[in-house]
């Protein structure tokens, strides 16, 4: 090992800058390990060619690079989704995970084939190097559910419905991606350049998308390089992140920090308001006494809102449910079952239409076979028998939301005619 190095964090950074544009590149000694920083541009061939070209020299005894442990396992076994269990993603909550994974990748799938490469060429090329080569594979990138979550978490509640229709919007929207989202790809990854145009601008979104991966990246190598001390690592990053990384490896409290408790913190996500967990219940409460109230004036009224309740909650999840070319017992199940299930915060009606369109249209092989290629497209969404169905829980749950904000209007007025 080389003895030369300083024990402590140092600000060594390499002057010597790759003549390449798009490959920017930069050296930090951490302890004994000198790591070299490579940016890269995630729908760029030079940028994949670059990575072969540093890793043939024989340098590195090491390779880090910007995935975390759900995309690297996509990467090396991209049969997975053909695996994948609809009906444990509907019970554990994560249709609206899965979809926006999906619709991220279609994204730069998209991109990707406009440019005649794979996406997320550089990180193929940097995985399979190290392992022809029989060197460690570092995943140093934070989970992307824990990124989005927190994303979720740091923005005002009234702006995410907006935020995640702008996401949705701007993967489905059009199969042709704009010079300028390529543009955008050159220089980050898949989601810094989704919410590029949010994030410029705004403090909430900058934080969590590439402040904090800034961070978690910086302190994943820390903890590797305290645990082996590899003489050499090259890190591939997005060109994106190079500069902020630079910045928090020459911070002086990056020293003092263990990395540990830094990933501890940037792992976890911030528990919801108080505020959040009860206003369902708090409104289902409103909604009840309102109905008591009709029903002691009158017999007659108290029916009427409860038939405002069942057509309006029911009709407009029904209408979700058809504009997500569910199937029809799928949609009258919706028209049935609404006007309950959100009467209990806690089971919400996706949780009843998903799994009935699956049991009536059942994905086939082929479906999960073709679910990378059909999410690229809008048609494809409605045509895939699982994304389908990830759009019939989504649609059927965002026409009950707007409708029982309608039927308790509607309440009101009656009440107060």
């Amino acid at each position: 090992m080389d003895k030369s190095l300083p024990n402590e964090l140092s600000n060594e950074l390499s002057n010597e800058l790759s003549t390449e544009k798009q490959e920017p590149m930069a050296t930090v000694a951490v302890g004994g390990s000198r790591i070299t920083l490579l940016g890269t541009a995630h729908v760029s061939r030079s940028s994949a060619d670059k990575v072969r070209e540093l890793l043939a020299t024989g340098d590195y005894d090491a390779v880090a690079v910007e995935l975390c442990p759900s995309r690297y396992n996509a990467i090396i076994d991209p049969d997975a989704l053909a695996r994948m269990d609809l009906f444990q993603v509907i019970k554990d909550g994560k249709v609206s995970m899965v979809a926006a994974s999906l619709a991220l990748g279609a994204f730069q799938q998209r991109a990707a084939e406009q440019m005649g490469i794979q996406p997320g060429a550089e990180m193929r090329a940097a995985i399979d190097c190290a392992q022809a080569d029989s060197l460690p594979v570092l995943l140093i990138d934070r989970e992307v559910g824990t990124t989005l979550k927190r994303i979720y978490h740091n923005v005002p509640w009234w702006r995410r419905m907006n935020l995640f229709a702008g996401l949705l919007a701007s993967v489905m929207t059009s199969d042709k991606v704009s010079e300028a989202d390529i543009e955008r790809l050159k220089e980050g990854d898949i989601l810094e350049s989704t919410f590029a145009e949010f994030a410029q601008e705004e403090k909430d979104l900058f934080a969590p998308l590439i402040d904090e991966r800034d961070r978690y990246m910086v302190a994943r190598l820390r903890e590797e390089v305290a645990k082996h001390p590899h003489e050499r690592v090259l890190a591939v990053v997005g060109a994106g992140h190079l500069s902020g990384m630079q910045k928090y490896f020459d911070a002086p409290q990056a020293a003092a920090a263990s990395p540990q408790e830094e990933i501890a913190a940037l792992d976890r996500v911030p528990p919801a308001s108080p505020w959040v967990k009860l206003l369902p219940w708090i409104i289902v409460g409103l909604v009840l006494v309102g109905f008591v109230i009709g029903f002691l004036r009158s017999p007659e009224l108290g029916w009427q809102m409860v038939m405002d309740w069942v057509i309006i909650i029911g009709g407009l999840s029904a209408l979700g449910s058809l504009i997500a070319g569910a199937h029809p017992l799928t949609i009258i199940s919706a028209f049935v079952a609404a006007p309950l299930t959100v009467l209990h915060p806690a089971i919400g009606i996706g949780m009843v239409t998903a799994p009935i369109e699956v049991y009536l249209r059942k994905p086939k092989v082929g479906d999960f076979g073709t679910l990378r290629s059909d999410a690229t497209s809008l048609k494809g969404w409605w045509r895939n028998r699982v994304t389908r169905t990830l759009l019939v829980f989504m649609f059927s749950s965002i026409g009950a939301v707007i409708g029982t904000y309608v039927a308790g209007f509607r309440i009101y007025d009656r009440l107060s005619g």
